[in-house]
């Protein structure tokens, strides 16, 4: 059994849920403190020095001999542990399990560093818990506002700070890592590709151009509770029915200019099978190949929300919660590795966020992609062949050589 088998059997269990067969591990929930203290105990078995930053991103360090003092322009890989709900296995953990591997395969090898190189596990990378993607690399790149990341609320009311304070973890300290930039010389994140271009071009590793903008705004639409069965039609003040036909809209939209849009989350109330609901509040997630493109598909969107809920007599007001610029990964660090793994290497745009797309501003960064067969991710049933894991690895491993190697 390889490196990579037995590091991945160690995560098969962990947070997944009996009925679904998908993932429930979000930010500080038991499923990720256990996926926590595996890292912990994966960097220390391989004799790296461990760390938790302020924002409680962890840190693991391979050293050069005789070295004293922090990690200066390191080489950094690794992803994130936490998932969506009900989500797949692959989506973060391929990226940090292929990290320790790869760090595996060097030391098998006899490399010794002339340069750190680090294995990073970002937290809440996908915000199931706290409505914020990728909270621990955007802190620590300064993009999430400290007070806003310690007022976030979870669906049981709780704040971030409250959360961390549970966990050990003093939330006064988040914020900006003012030496992240002089640390990290170079990182290169591994993820499954969320997408099914791999596979129509029959390759199993890719590495990525660029990042679409992205965001994600909140629409809460307000009307009147009443009776189902009592109230006429001409009566009602039915929020669920700009809601409905905003979702409509956003496809529509969506198709019209080359994005895409969804409503993948929402909450009713008063939530009952017999009551016209009095809110419906809604999470939009937009997409676009520019930030032009995204900013036209929302304010066409956001005025097809304002113009259905009038014809309800109802209202909506939007908040936007997250606005991610497009990233254009620089072509230095893209074409290093391209060739190193051979100018045939595949390169692709992504309409997925990253951690490494938050750090992008601040440090030398590059992706590469493991190829996904089906194309599904964010699901149980988001897959990618054993072989083209340890390709993946292969690839990693390169990488790595090249930039730790005498």
């Amino acid at each position: 059994m390889s490196s990579f088998d037995g590091l991945w059997a160690d995560l098969a269990a962990v947070g997944r849920h009996p009925g679904t067969g998908g993932y429930r591990r979000y930010a500080w929930n038991d499923a990720d403190l256990t996926l926590r203290e595996w890292f912990t105990g994966a960097a220390t078995a391989r004799g790296m020095d461990v760390e938790r930053d302020r924002n409680g991103n962890l840190w693991a360090w391979w050293l050069p001999s005789g070295w004293s003092g922090d990690p200066v322009d390191a080489v950094v890989t690794g992803s994130h542990l936490d998932s969506v709900p009900d989500g797949g296995a692959f989506d973060g953990p391929l990226g940090v399990v292929s990290s320790f591997a790869a760090v595996d395969a060097l030391r098998a090898e006899g490399v010794r560093p002339r340069r750190p190189l680090g294995v990073v596990a970002f937290v809440d990378e996908e915000g199931a818990r706290f409505g914020v993607a990728c909270t621990g690399s955007q802190l620590s790149t300064g993009a999430l506002d400290p007070d806003r990341a310690r007022g976030l609320r979870d669906a049981d009311g709780r704040t971030l700070a409250e959360v961390l304070t549970g966990t050990g973890i003093d939330p006064a300290g988040l914020g900006r890592d003012e030496t992240l930039a002089s640390r990290v010389g170079l990182f290169v994140e591994l993820h499954v590709e969320q997408g099914r271009a791999l596979d129509r071009l029959g390759a199993p590793v890719a590495v990525a151009s660029s990042i679409w903008p992205h965001g994600r705004w909140r629409l809460s639409f307000t009307g009147e509770a009443n009776h189902a069965g009592a109230t006429r039609l001409a009566d009602r003040h039915d929020p669920m029915l700009p809601y409905a036909a905003t979702v409509a809209a956003a496809r529509e939209r969506a198709a019209q200019h080359g994005a895409v849009a969804t409503f993948g989350k929402v909450a009713v109330a008063p939530n009952g099978a017999n009551a016209i609901a009095s809110a419906v509040i809604a999470t939009l997630d937009a997409r676009a190949p520019s930030g032009a493109v995204l900013d036209a598909l929302t304010a066409d969107l956001f005025a097809d929300a304002a113009r259905h809920a009038a014809a309800e007599g109802t209202a909506v007001e939007i908040g936007s919660e997250s606005l991610s610029p497009i990233v254009e990964f620089p072509d230095g660090p893209r074409d290093r590795i391209r060739a190193v793994l051979g100018p045939d290497l595949p390169v692709l745009p992504t309409a997925a966020g990253h951690d490494a797309g938050v750090l992008a501003p601040e440090v030398p960064t590059a992706m590469l992609f493991v190829r996904n067969p089906t194309g599904v991710s964010h699901s149980p049933h988001e897959h990618a062949e054993r072989d083209d894991c340890l390709a993946g690895v292969d690839a990693l491993t390169a990488v790595l050589r090249d930039g730790i190697a005498p």
